[in-house]
């Protein structure tokens, strides 16, 4: 067996190395060609090209780097046509992968993607395009494959990785004392984690709301202690010096992601994403926001879909979690919220019971599950065709 995979993004390098290993496991000598980071070139990917080179953000860089987008679209189209292996697996980053999974499909090259887009949440109209370029598609969350039951496409849930990799242990007393005493916050009542974001454009919008809550919610909670985690080095200067402002508020702000400030908590300010999945897996009390810029904001609001933007409202079908959007995440709403948030933890056992069976929903050991969706998927294609 030769598998196609590319891998854009260090998420999907995860999901991509994950997939390979076991299906190393149960095809040995199966071999890998493509692009992805180094999790996936540890797991023996021939690369073709540095996952680096399809790093783009924004609107303008794509532009800017579209002659080096296409010469590897290019070069995969090529490769992969002249190989025909006996699948190519785009992982999540859709845009490149569902391009390139359409002009392989187009040569008779079955074609799998690993991560659905949020049809759930807007362009449902993708399905068809999906369709075209994709014959099986593996999802994280289990309301997804619904969403394809009218196409052509295969849709299979296999649970999502990071529900397999945060364990039940992980959201104990003993692991929030050890994450505490790494941050230095044993002392701390109650810890509050505060996530603004990863991107630098998502942090300077979220800082100054979560940072108004903070200094409004010490005034109930007097010994509260905040963390802020900064995936790099620009985050966290320029965190550090947004808080030379408010030197009397107690904030940790640490290098890193934000999985120990989460661990550490005992309720979070959460900016909308996979921070509140991970909340969530963690048993966190948690407020969820997010900020865009105004002209964004009423755009993304007339194509939104779902009545909810955080994933555990979502998975669970109704407000579980506070959520406060654009103008409503002001400070003392976002302070409210949170308190209450924190109270009902509490009193209520059962709120957070809530988060372990959703947590339970996508634990489906991802890895092996979408080794066998594909597995059994080539399998029965083979049946089908009469291919040996």
């Amino acid at each position: 067996m030769i598998f196609g995979i590319v891998a854009g993004e260090a998420s999907g390098d995860r999901l991509g190395a994950g997939l390979m290993r076991v299906l190393r496991q149960r095809q040995p000598g199966v071999r890998f060609v493509g692009i992805g980071g180094p999790l996936m070139l540890a797991e023996g990917l021939e690369s073709l090209a540095h996952m680096d080179r399809l790093a783009v953000n924004g609107f303008v860089e794509p532009v800017r780097r579209l002659p080096d987008l296409v010469r590897l679209l290019r070069l995969l189209y090529r490769t992969f046509t002249q190989q025909q292996p006996t699948a190519f697996i785009g992982v999540d980053f859709n845009v490149f992968n569902f391009l390139i999974e359409r002009l392989l499909k187009r040569r008779g090259v079955p074609t799998v993607h690993y991560v659905s887009p949020s049809v759930y949440a807007w362009r449902r109209g993708r399905v068809r395009a999906i369709a075209r370029s994709t014959d099986l598609l593996l999802t994280l969350y289990p309301f997804e494959p619904a969403f394809y039951d009218h196409s052509r496409v295969r849709a299979v849930f296999v649970g999502h990785p990071l529900a397999d990799e945060i364990t039940p242990e992980a959201s104990a007393a003993a692991a929030r004392q050890a994450a505490q005493q790494v941050l230095e916050v044993q002392g701390a009542r109650p810890c509050i984690a505060v996530l603004p974001g990863s991107r630098m454009s998502e942090v300077k919008l979220m800082t100054e709301p979560f940072l108004d809550a903070c200094e409004q919610f010490r005034v109930r909670y007097p010994q509260a202690v905040f963390v802020i985690p900064a995936l790099r080095e620009s985050i966290e200067v320029w965190l550090r010096e947004q808080l030379k402002a408010r030197a009397d508020l107690p904030v940790i702000v640490y290098r890193g992601n934000g999985r120990l400030a989460l661990t550490a908590c005992d309720a979070a300010l959460v900016k909308s994403g996979t921070s509140t999945l991970e909340a969530m897996l963690l048993h966190r009390p948690m407020v969820v926001s997010y900020r865009l810029g105004e002209w964004t904001y009423q755009l993304v609001r007339r194509l939104l879909r779902t009545p909810y933007v955080a994933l555990p409202n979502i998975l669970a079908g109704r407000r579980l979690v506070a959520e406060l959007l654009q103008h409503e995440a002001t400070g003392t709403a976002l302070a409210d919220e949170l308190a209450r948030a924190l109270d009902k933890a509490s009193a209520d056992p059962g709120y957070l019971a809530e988060f372990h069976d959703l947590h339970l929903q996508l634990r489906r050991n991802a890895d092996d599950s979408a080794a066998a969706a594909v597995l059994d998927w080539l399998d029965g294609r083979s049946m089908t065709t009469g291919e040996k």
